[in-house]
């Protein structure tokens, strides 16, 4: 129904042909995955709070990051970029939902290692073992799905309001970012976890430093958003890039 746009055919369905109602739908969708890495923050920490964390729930909450930041932004990049670049049966169409389903699969594998470590303190059978609480082993899904929303947030309008040239660039240049964030989750690379407590004086200016982040995001969400979930990506990446250097390996 996209290229009711570029052929001006007539469409019973509002939102197939106007653009700026699409992107508001678009918008509305990125936010409501935003709210989601939110909750997803603090369910864990609620569960331990209120002593009401079971087993049942871990695994629970690892089906809900399937769907919430697996097939959720896969669905709404492929409605927002690929559907109306591409054409069905064209190289770039097959490409993008090969790389969407590969998307998806390294996060659910992600979701999987995730599991075993949370629950197998020996070393795995595939030789990763359980590391500090305080980093993740490869990119946690909710960042990766967090990126692609923060980009459909900054730019809701779908991609062909932009022309089919242009459009044709930005998603092939978006293919190679799922790409990579597909790569990064199923990697060793650590990423921060944040499950440091602070407490007096530290856990006082955390909590200032979140209400500044709170305030920026009601007011500049697009690019704050976006310049976060951008710099935690790139922040366990630059760091196992340059860890070699300051830091020696242990003796066998």
């Amino acid at each position: 129904y996209w290229r009711d746009w570029s052929s001006d055919v007539c469409s019973s369905d509002p939102a197939t042909t106007d653009p700026a109602l699409a992107a508001d739908y678009f918008n509305k969708a990125a936010i409501a995955i935003g709210l989601a890495i939110l909750f997803d923050t603090v369910d864990g920490r609620v569960a331990r709070a209120t002593r009401t964390a079971t087993e049942i729930g871990v695994q629970f909450d690892s089906l809900a990051d399937v769907l919430t930041f697996g097939i959720a932004p896969t669905a709404l990049l492929y409605s927002w970029a690929i559907a109306p670049t591409f054409g069905e049966n064209t190289p770039g169409y097959g490409l993008a939902v090969f790389l969407l389903f590969a998307y998806l699969m390294c996060g659910a594998f992600r979701l999987a290692r995730f599991n075993l470590q949370a629950t197998r303190p020996r070393v795995l059978a595939e030789g990763a073992a359980k590391i500090d609480k305080r980093f993740f082993v490869g990119l946690p899904i909710p960042p990766a799905g967090g990126l692609l929303a923060a980009i459909v947030h900054y730019s809701p309008s779908p991609l062909i309001t932009f022309g089919v040239r242009p459009a044709h660039y930005y998603a092939y240049a978006l293919l190679a970012l799922v790409a990579t964030l597909g790569i990064l989750m199923v990697s060793t690379i650590r990423y921060t976890s944040f499950k440091a407590s602070a407490k007096g004086r530290a856990g006082f200016y955390l909590v200032l430093f979140f209400a500044l982040i709170g305030m920026l995001i009601w007011l500049y969400s697009e690019y704050v958003l976006l310049a976060m979930a951008t710099v935690y990506v790139m922040h366990g990446l630059l760091w196992w890039l340059i860890r070699p250097i300051f830091v020696r390996p242990s003796a066998a």
